[in-house]
């Protein structure tokens, strides 16, 4: 059994979990089911997906409640060798709970003939401390599987991070710059792994020999007691409501993203407050007072005549 990565905090009450198995479900909804009356039973909460292929997901609850969750989940063989990654916590920080069933687990978007199975086809895991290393090397590239606005908020130093709205969009993106990547050693990563289990094997599909793959991802490398989060620039963007959180712990860590509108570095994430945009913007204390949390002027006026009308 993998062992659990945590993040020690002694006064701590909540614990939030992150965790996927690319593992064979037969019958996802009747799992999905008992997944269900296991999470309600133990009050988590936080977002899990359930497919054919196996299960993703992400929940907090209490300390005693999450031990419980790992140790049912390790009792089921399917699930024996999954690996938690955990954060100590002092509240839940989703609002619900909410678990789907779902073709993909992680959706790459490619058909029954095309898409990759990670347990057949993927990349080679490289620990932190070899993610590291290999960093260093010659002719490495090394390549952001997440989505843009991730990115923004933090990312590997000398990452290409494609401007890609989410993940299906990928296999677009490798056909289109494969000729860039000739020849080059690829190392991919991602916030804990499963993005990369499929873009790493689908860049291995495409004919190329030398691609690496973050075991564990962002996560792991930043609880990692050797490299420290060494060269993440930034913070690791979580989709729940922390945003980002703190991956960095040597002198290499800076903060990469800046104000909408005075350039000043800015670390936090806020949403357009015109709902009809909800974007997701850096706009630092001084600027929210003088602009308010909006993206733009447009957005502004939108929501101030909303206000007046009623």
């Amino acid at each position: 059994m993998k062992s659990e990565l945590t993040s020690p905090a002694d006064s701590a009450t909540f614990q939030v979990l992150l965790y996927y198995r690319y593992v064979r479900i037969d019958n996802p909804e009747a799992y999905m089911t008992e997944h269900r009356i296991l999470c309600r039973e133990l009050g988590l909460r936080g977002r899990i997906i359930i497919g054919e292929e196996g299960i993703n997901g992400t929940v907090s609850g209490t300390n005693e409640a999450t031990n419980a969750y790992i140790a049912t989940m390790h009792a089921d063989p399917r699930f024996a060798e999954m690996e938690f990654k955990i954060d100590a916590s002092d509240d839940h920080v989703f609002p619900k709970m909410s678990i789907k069933v779902r073709d993909e687990i992680v959706r790459l978007g490619l058909d029954a003939t095309t898409d990759i199975d990670p347990n057949r086809l993927t990349g080679k895991r490289l620990s932190p401390a070899q993610f590291y290393q290999k960093m260093q090397e010659e002719e490495v590239v090394i390549i952001d599987g997440r989505n843009d606005y991730e990115a923004e908020l933090g990312k590997f130093k000398n990452a290409i991070c494609p401007t890609v709205e989410n993940f299906r969009e990928f296999p677009d993106w490798l056909r289109e710059n494969a000729e860039k990547l000739k020849g080059k050693k690829i190392l991919t990563y991602c916030t804990g792994g499963i993005r990369c289990e499929k873009l790493s094997g689908l860049i291995k599909g495409e004919g190329f020999d030398e691609v690496y793959q973050l075991d564990g991802g962002i996560v792991k490398y930043g609880k990692d007691p050797e490299v420290q989060g060494r060269d993440f620039e930034g913070l690791c963007y979580v989709f729940d409501e922390r945003v980002g959180v703190e991956v960095n712990r040597t002198e290499t860590r800076k903060v990469i993203s800046h104000c909408r509108y005075c350039g000043v570095e800015e670390p936090h994430y806020g949403n357009c407050k015109w709902p009809d945009c909800n974007e997701q913007i850096f706009v630092c204390p001084d600027c929210r007072a003088e602009h308010g949390l909006f993206c733009s002027s447009a957005c502004k006026d939108g929501f101030a005549k909303r206000e007046a009308e009623g």
